[in-house]
């Protein structure tokens, strides 16, 4: 099953991230209301940690510029991007029924570290991997379940 999503999965250009987990934290939500044996939810994020895209913007197809202090020529910076990121990371910590797995893609030649971040402020747990495949995504996320038992 893992593999056959991962393959089939959009990669490349735009990154809602900011959007990506708080849609994943209210499925997880309406989940735990409408089944009462979901015990525990996991969240598994994988990324380059590069958000592109502002949360705005991807649910109501505009950005307010004035929003973003920092904003250059209507688009937002990447402060205002990775604090949105971490504003919803930090949901998630306070979320007592919920786990998170964050695999980070990105070249840590390159690397901004933000996979890393949201991992702590979610305080979930953080895997780097050179080789993103089904096969390693699924090993870490076997792994960081039975780390959780």
């Amino acid at each position: 099953l893992t593999k056959n999503r991962l393959e089939s999965m959009p990669c490349g250009g735009g990154s809602p991230l900011a959007h990506g987990l708080s849609l994943a934290i209210r499925t997880g939500l309406n989940t735990m209301k409408v089944k009462q044996d979901v015990g525990r939810v996991v969240i598994v994020c994988i990324t380059d940690g590069r958000a592109n895209i502002p949360l705005e913007l991807s649910t109501e197809n505009k950005f307010t510029p004035s929003s973003d202090p920092e904003s250059k020529e209507g688009m937002p910076s990447r402060k205002f991007l990775k604090d949105e990121v971490l504003s919803c990371s930090k949901r998630l910590a306070a979320l007592h029924d919920f786990d998170f797995v964050c695999i980070d893609t990105e070249d840590t030649f390159v690397g901004t570290g933000m996979a890393r971040e949201m991992a702590l402020a979610a305080q979930g747990k953080y895997h780097h991997l050179d080789n993103t495949d089904s096969v390693e995504v699924a090993k870490v996320t076997r792994q960081s379940l039975r780390d959780r038992v």
